[in-house]
């Protein structure tokens, strides 16, 4: 039992949560210089909570269409594979995914309670992706491609910076709109080893529609593009100019798209530029974070 939810709930993957909030949290303390602990600890338990909700549906609807024993498994795509090992337990898997899109939805409607039901223009949209992204959503290329971003980015990252400061700046979009590139493009390679798979169950995204070597370029595309938001925003000084502290995920970001472009084609090779994809996601948000919090000192 113990197993099968943590297996769901995909633990590895929770941490682009952690970032989502840490990142909101950073730009609270720098726009307000204040900690609200109890707050974020809050919107932290949301944003979890969300992110299983996702995971969970998304591991009990592949399984119940049969994608699960097509998919090649990775340690970043292609699934679990826990319900492949229990698989008359996927009531449960259904279970945690409609609990913790109950918490999502209560903790929500109370934060709206307490600061405003404007917050529902980024709770409904939410809770509504949440259902429909493993099974609707993935059979358009356009908006398979815009929903993983428009999750961490403009709902989860903003959502929380929209809590923890009670305003919407800048500085704010600036920060989802970089955060929405990062999350749609690890979504978009994560893709690639699974466009036989995909297609087989009536899926459409870009790798399927365009092939992986097309699909490369509008991820390397993405990618340059979340750089030049971060030039625009600290030009403008919606950032501050510490904020350049996460040009130094330039190297990295580097390889990577240089890797992705080699080796689209060739899925054991790109295994390891998909981790590096993993770690960027991680390191740029966190870096901008480090930066709002030595631009406050």
């Amino acid at each position: 039992m113990v197993k099968l939810l943590i297996g769901v709930a995909r633990p590895n993957f929770l941490t682009l949560s952690l970032v989502c909030v840490a990142l909101a949290v950073a730009l609270g303390w720098y726009e307000a210089q204040r900690l609200q602990g109890t707050l974020s600890l809050l919107v932290l338990v949301v944003a979890l909570a969300a992110h299983i909700s996702v995971n969970a549906f998304n591991e009990y609807f592949d399984f119940r269409s049969g994608l699960d024993y097509l998919t090649r498994k990775t340690p970043f795509s292609g699934g679990t594979g826990t319900l492949l090992k229990y698989p008359d337990k996927a009531l449960q898997a259904l279970m945690l995914a409609s609990v913790t899109l109950l918490i999502v939805i209560g903790l929500g409607l109370w934060l709206s309670f307490q600061q405003g039901w404007e917050l529902l223009w980024i709770g409904v949209p939410g809770v509504i992706m949440i259902y429909i992204y493993t099974q609707y959503i993935n059979r358009s290329p356009v908006f398979c491609l815009l929903a993983p971003g428009v999750g961490f980015g403009l709902l989860m990252t903003l959502g929380a910076i929209w809590v923890l400061t009670g305003e919407l700046t800048s500085s704010a979009w600036t920060l989802a709109v970089i955060v929405a590139f990062l999350v749609s493009n690890l979504l978009l390679l994560n893709q690639f080893p699974d466009v036989e798979a995909d297609k087989q169950v009536g899926r459409k995204h870009f790798p399927i529609v365009l092939g992986r070597s097309a699909s490369a370029k509008i991820f390397v595309g993405l990618l340059v593009v979340s750089y030049l938001v971060l030039l625009l925003a600290v030009w403008q000084e919606w950032l501050p100019l510490h904020s350049l502290l996460a040009l130094l995920t330039l190297i990295p970001a580097f390889f990577l798209a240089k890797g992705v472009l080699a080796k689209a084609e060739q899925l054991d090779e790109l295994v390891p530029f998909m981790g590096l994809n993993v770690a960027l996601c991680h390191l740029y948000p966190l870096a901008l974070a480090v930066s709002l919090v030595w631009a406050s000192i």
